[in-house]
């Protein structure tokens, strides 16, 4: 395989950010897809929660597969639960106000999945989840927050970025860091070294 172009099918800064900083040569061709019509056809067929992340990646990697033949597609996805509920990405600033009031002092999961597909078939696929318990912040810590964050919070399912100044909303973190950023990144990296796209 390491003839293969390799692509991302993600828009996601912070996943290409990764890539790169691992030394990965590849393009990003972002999946046109309705996340948020996949993900709640997939809830109202019963997918358990658990599993919507590795559906959703494996539904932008193929979608950018039909279109470059050849190529190794690699599709990323996350989802933040809380008990039994999925969250989106906030559309606003007072969406992301209200997402971080309803995480504050509770802990929730974030599940990263990543899937490599070639020629429309899936070759492999992995998963990861991280444990994040926000802490009792006040209201002017919110504010103070969101007007240094601005709308980069927006690109975030939980309204927050660990690289940043997010990290300052928890109390502990259990988990991959890089799963927390968005990609099982060293289980990808395992798999692309077998592949021949790194050396070993």
């Amino acid at each position: 395989m390491s003839g293969l172009n390799l692509i991302l099918a993600s828009a996601s800064a912070a996943r290409a950010e990764m890539l790169k900083g691992a030394g990965l040569v590849f393009d990003v061709v972002p999946a046109v897809v309705d996340e948020v019509g996949l993900r709640e056809h997939l809830l109202n067929e019963g997918a358990p929660l658990s599993e919507v992340a590795g559906l959703l990646a494996e539904v932008k990697a193929r979608a950018v597969s039909r279109s470059h033949p050849g190529a190794l597609v690699i599709g990323a996805d996350q989802v933040l639960l809380l008990g039994h509920e999925i969250f989106e990405k906030p559309g606003d600033i007072q969406g992301a106000r209200e997402t971080l009031q309803r995480l504050r002092g509770k802990t929730h999961e974030l599940i990263s999945a990543v899937t490599l597909v070639h020629n429309g078939d899936t070759v492999w696929q992995g998963s990861e989840a991280a444990r994040l318990t926000m802490r009792d912040f006040s209201r002017e810590f919110l504010e103070d927050y969101l007007e240094t964050e601005g709308d980069a919070v927006l690109s975030c399912v939980g309204a927050y970025r660990l690289e940043g100044t997010g990290a300052q909303l928890f109390d502990r973190v259990e988990g991959d860091y890089f799963t927390i950023l968005g990609l099982p990144l060293l289980q990808l990296l395992a798999v692309l070294r077998e592949a021949g796209f790194m050396t070993a």
